[in-house]
């Protein structure tokens, strides 16, 4: 993200994502939708377009993460952008469609997205990876 503000650029990315998909807020339902979305399109996404489609989806996902588990979006140990949560856990949601995309319905975002309250609760294991 190059912009002036990539805070802005971030939510503006996922606000164009959920308008496309129609969902009313970054829940829990949204995901579902994008989950829905990734297995509808990856198999015919051409490569050319798969590293802006992984960072227009992610952003949306990461969005959701914020909304959701009261994150905020931060620069990892490795210097990737994600979402932290309560000062200990980070998570790369463009990692995580992009295994989708990569993987299909084992990599689901639905299913990461449901499991965070529990990698939340389990502090001592390495968030950072996710």
């Amino acid at each position: 993200m190059t912009d002036t503000n990539p805070l802005a650029a971030l939510r503006a990315a996922a606000e164009a994502v959920r308008q496309q998909l129609r969902a009313k807020a970054f829940d829990i339902d949204a995901v579902q939708q994008l989950d829905h979305f990734i297995e509808s399109q990856r198999a015919g996404l051409p490569a050319t377009e798969k590293e802006g489609v992984v960072t227009a989806l992610g952003c949306f996902l990461g969005e959701c993460l914020v909304q959701t588990y009261n994150g905020t979006w931060a620069q990892g140990p490795d210097g990737t952008t994600g979402v932290g949560i309560n000062q200990n856990s980070f998570f790369n949601p463009f990692f995580r469609v992009a295994e989708q995309l990569d993987k299909g319905n084992t990599e689901s975002v639905a299913e990461f997205f449901a499991s965070v309250p529990i990698r939340l609760a389990n502090p001592s294991r390495r968030q950072w990876i996710s």
